[in-house]
């Protein structure tokens, strides 16, 4: 099993400790505004490892780790 980061948009503030966290870059703006004005952050699947760092340290719970079936 693998892991795969999930963010929830409209809970994002753009606080960005999350991209200052991640260890492999996997986490950067979107470039888009959520409902309440904020740039959340977006996530590049191809680059997250699933660590969790970005989880640990989100301050407004955006992030939600799940259990994916490893490719073969």
């Amino acid at each position: 099993m693998s892991k795969k980061v999930l963010i929830n948009p409209e809970k994002c503030k753009g606080c960005d400790l999350c991209i200052t966290v991640c260890p492999v870059a996997a986490i950067q703006k979107s470039g888009t505004s959520n409902k309440k004005g904020y740039d959340y952050v977006a996530v590049v699947e191809a680059k997250c490892t699933g660590c969790g760092a970005c989880y640990i340290i989100c301050p407004d719970c955006c992030f939600t780790i799940v259990e994916t079936a490893s490719a073969r």
